[in-house]
């Protein structure tokens, strides 16, 4: 609903920087005016649209990695599940990606979990401003167990990318964000899931304090570790395609 190319640019440059990736910014359609799914459809285009033009973006071939916060923590865990062999979707004539980093991200549109309840109040992101989000983005509450908007629900998590799964320990999407790296983890994914636990919802773009840039600068770097092990040699490069939250 909210969340642009603007917003999310020093996030972005950081990634680029740290990593030495091409990283692809996602400008994705936002509700009220481009409700579910059309979010999903366009990040699902836009990763095909990466995979097959690398010869232009100078990527290795394949080595496509996918990461978000928020919402685009969402959208970059329903592209890892979309894009798996046999799944139709909108990419399925591309590759999978090699790794998904997924920074506090909304995995879960039944706002059921105990950090709801706890961190819905007072702490940057609250359950009301949620709620506000989800009338917009799914006005029919039959979406809610989508998999496509609760990613969690998936009964099928085998063959996903290796993760990184980062939450934040005051924000109410702490457990749903846990919740889906152990689902993944017991599905037999590599995941590496970190709660820093005095942060809130947003700190991997406020850069302007100290702590929270060099959090976020640790997250991009494990992002790109991912990568790199999937990279054909050290001087292949690769792509990242990120999308905003909100």
């Amino acid at each position: 609903m909210v969340g642009n190319l603007e917003s999310h640019d020093a996030s972005c440059r950081l990634l680029a920087a740290v990593t030495g990736c091409v990283v692809v910014a996602v400008d994705y359609r936002l509700a009220p005016e481009h409700p579910f799914p059309a979010a999903v459809e366009d990040c699902l285009s836009a990763y095909a649209w990466v995979q097959r033009n690398h010869g232009a973006l100078g990527t290795a071939p394949g080595v496509v990695g996918v990461m978000g916060d928020s919402a685009g923590g969402n959208l970059a865990a329903v592209v890892a599940q979309e894009t798996r062999p046999g799944r139709r979707s909108a990419a399925d004539d591309v590759p999978p990606p090699v790794a998904q980093c997924l920074v506090y991200p909304s995995t879960d549109a039944r706002f059921l979990t105990e950090s709801y309840r706890v961190m819905g109040d007072r702490f940057f992101l609250t359950g009301e401003a949620m709620e506000a989000y989800r009338a917009r983005y799914l006005p029919d509450p039959a979406d809610y167990e989508d998999v496509r908007a609760s990613p969690i629900l998936c009964e099928d998590l085998d063959g996903l990318a290796p993760a990184v799964v980062v939450t934040a320990g005051f924000d109410p999407l702490r457990d749903e964000g846990a919740g889906y790296a152990e689902a993944m983890a017991r599905a037999g994914v590599p995941v590496e899931y970190r709660c820093h636990d005095d942060m809130v919802h947003g700190f991997f773009g406020m850069g302007v304090v100290p702590d929270c840039l060099a959090l976020a600068t640790e997250v991009c770097d494990a992002m790109g570790a991912l990568v790199r092990r999937a990279a054909p040699c050290p001087q292949a490069g690769s792509g990242a395609a990120n999308g905003s939250g909100g």
